[in-house]
């Protein structure tokens, strides 16, 4: 019924699982850039902490995978 769901979850979770610190080192790097983003002259990137928290979610999903697989 969830075929088409079921195979690039499959495909995901091949790739990362060799590919442990990827996720986490992907988050970091969006919390490290919101930081450096916000020392730019006024903008939409600066004024909002969208990569900061998306960052800090991509970091998290991350090590909940590296502790699952």
């Amino acid at each position: 019924m969830f075929q088409w769901l079921n195979k690039p979850i499959d495909k995901l979770s091949e790739f990362l699982a060799p590919r442990k610190k990827l996720l986490p080192l992907i988050g970091m790097f969006l919390i490290v850039a919101n930081f450096v983003l916000q020392f730019l002259p006024a903008g939409l990137v600066r004024e909002s902490t969208l990569l900061l928290h998306f960052g800090l979610v991509i970091a998290i999903l991350g090590l909940m995978l590296a502790w699952a697989l």
